[in-house]
């Protein structure tokens, strides 16, 4: 499976052999970065032959296609590599440079009698000599900074290594591209970028390389049509990442067909109640849709992960492929850091809201988390959490990244979240069977849970918990809050995926009244009218709290649409 990214390099082509020379590109785990390095490097290297190779793709129509084709040296190395074959960290960085060195030497026998001290030295002798410049790939360039995080003085020296190939005079010289790739940007030193020459291309900023971040929503389209795959069901699974494509041209003027401009999230809330049920969120967050960002206008792009879905189409099947790379220990060490809020932040996360984070305070390391907002931020970077630029927020972008959560939060001290998930395959069973009592009791039994992580308070607070009791809910039905329905907003709906496998339930929450109270507001204000098109049985769920006793009590009624 090849879907075409040749694309990127026309971005570098404009900005080879200039001051904008230098790309930080990172990205979160299994989304392509050693293919779009290798990719680079049989493009410009002059020890290739690579015309035919990329004769049927996207950059050979590009007029400069020839003009940098195979022109270059290309230093491409993976410091990984080096750093796990060392015994003693800190002989990693001479390691390293003596192994680049000898293939140097080898490559350019003169260099032998020269006597270069380094790798970079090397390089600025050849240019000198031969007038060829070099392109320099450094594939997981964080390595040292995510492995060795508290070894301070190893990654000072590593960071000024790279300012060698990077920083200097003589590599302003023999430097035509330098691309590094890894999963944090760069890191920052006293509150700026240890390399601050690079324009960093990161999962909340991608800027013009959007759309080589990942496999879009047209690409996994075409994908799905050709392996017989439904569309709906692939972007639950592995969608879920917004980027964000600066606009151009005609675009960027106002030219726009069939695109709404929303200036801002609150306008578009405000804007929401007079658009049909259902529409709203799908107009705002649809694939193309126009966002103004530090008013600018950009376009929304949803980007899926790559390696899932090749793995998926090519085993046949849907799965959390994810769950058996390094991401599960990580994302497990990062939420037992436990920081005040976090908890509550991701619970609300994996119920399907999205939570504000400020991403501006992270350092790019994995030691210097002041707050809960650094390690959301480090989240978001290492793929974990979708990040929607737009809005400030941060989700849990779809089920296979659900899923590892889940995994993480059943160890440590999240037992009462994991014991509130664990009970509700048991209050789902209850509600389709309309045992109204048993439903109550599996709402308390789960509020009892969830009671540490917040103070249930209010309504919000009590439909957050209910979202927590039906959180195994999301596997069989489509969940939506304050939907537009009649003649207000219906508190929670659930809509099945497949019709005729389950009920459809519209949830009504009431605080110091009753469960028939819900009921009726239901049928007063014709919440029903949120399952507009749907055909089937329909479970009308009043639940009410009574903050005095601290009880529940339910009242569940069927119809037919």
């Amino acid at each position: 499976i090849y879907v075409d990214k040749t694309g990127l390099l026309k971005i570098l082509n404009k900005k080879l052999d200039s001051e904008h020379c230098y790309f930080a590109v990172s990205r979160a785990r299994r989304f392509g970065k050693s293919m779009a390095a290798g990719m680079i490097d049989a493009y410009y290297s002059r020890g290739a032959d690579s015309k035919e190779l990329f004769g049927p793709y996207e950059i050979a129509r590009d007029p400069d296609f020839q003009k940098y084709l195979n022109k270059f040296n290309v230093l491409h190395f993976d410091v990984s590599t080096f750093f796990n074959r060392v015994k003693n960290l800190d002989d990693v960085i001479s390691d390293m440079d003596s192994s680049l060195l000898r293939d140097m030497i080898s490559e350019f026998p003169y260099l032998d009698e020269e006597k270069p001290e380094g790798t970079a030295e090397a390089m600025s002798m050849v240019y000198k000599r031969e007038g060829r410049k070099f392109v320099v790939i450094i594939d997981e360039y964080d390595c040292i900074v995510r492995d060795a995080p508290d070894n301070e003085k190893l990654i000072l020296d590593y960071l000024r290594y790279l300012r060698g190939f990077f920083k200097t005079e003589d590599s302003k010289k023999f430097l035509a591209l330098g691309y590094v790739t890894g999963i944090l940007p760069i890191k920052k030193l006293e509150g700026e970028s240890a390399l601050n020459n690079f324009t960093e291309y990161t999962m909340t900023s991608p800027k013009e390389s959007t759309t080589y971040f990942g496999f879009t929503e047209a690409e996994v389209g075409e994908l799905c049509r050709k392996y017989g795959k439904d569309p709906l069901i692939v972007k639950e699974w592995y969608d879920g990442y917004y980027m964000y494509e600066p606009m151009k041209g005609a675009e960027s003027s106002g030219k726009i067909v069939n695109d709404r401009i929303w200036d801002s999230y609150d306008i578009f809330m405000e804007e929401r109640q007079y658009m049909p049920a259902g529409q709203a969120d799908k107009a705002y967050n649809k694939d193309g849709c126009i966002h103004m960002i530090i008013e600018s206008p950009m376009k929304l792009c949803h980007m899926y992960n790559p390696n899932s879905l090749v793995k998926s189409f090519m085993h046949g099947e849907l799965g959390f492929y994810w769950k058996n790379t390094g991401s599960f220990s990580s994302l497990r060490k990062f939420i037992e850091l436990n920081y005040a809020g976090l908890k509550n932040d991701i619970v609300q996360m994996l119920t399907g809201c999205r939570v504000a984070v400020n991403i501006k305070g992270f350092q790019n390391d994995l030691t210097h988390f002041k707050r809960k907002d650094d390690v959301l931020t480090c989240l978001i970077h290492m793929g974990y959490l979708g990040y929607d630029a737009s809005t400030g927020l941060a989700f849990i972008p779809n089920r296979e990244v659900a899923e590892v959560f889940e995994a993480a939060i059943s160890t440590g001290d999240w037992d009462d979240v994991a014991d509130s998930l664990n009970n509700s395959d048991k209050l789902l069973s209850a509600v389709k069977n309309m045992d109204e009592r048993a439903v109550a009791a599996a709402i308390a039994e789960s509020h009892q849970d969830y009671a540490s992580i917040i103070n249930l308070h209010d309504e919000n607070a009590l439909s957050l918990a209910i979202m927590v009791s039906f959180y195994t809910a999301r596997a069989h039905y489509y969940v939506k809050r304050e939907l537009p329905a009649g003649r207000g907003f219906a508190d929670i709906v659930f809509i099945p995926k497949r019709e005729g496998e389950c009920p459809a339930m519209v949830v009504e929450l009431k605080w110091n009244r009753s469960a028939r109270a819900a009921i009726r507001q239901i049928k007063d204000k014709s919440y029903v009218g949120a399952l507009s098109g749907y055909k089937g049985e329909v479970l009308l769920v009043g639940i009410n709290y009574t903050k005095k006793s601290g009880k529940y009590s339910c009242r569940i009624e069927r119809l037919e649409l």
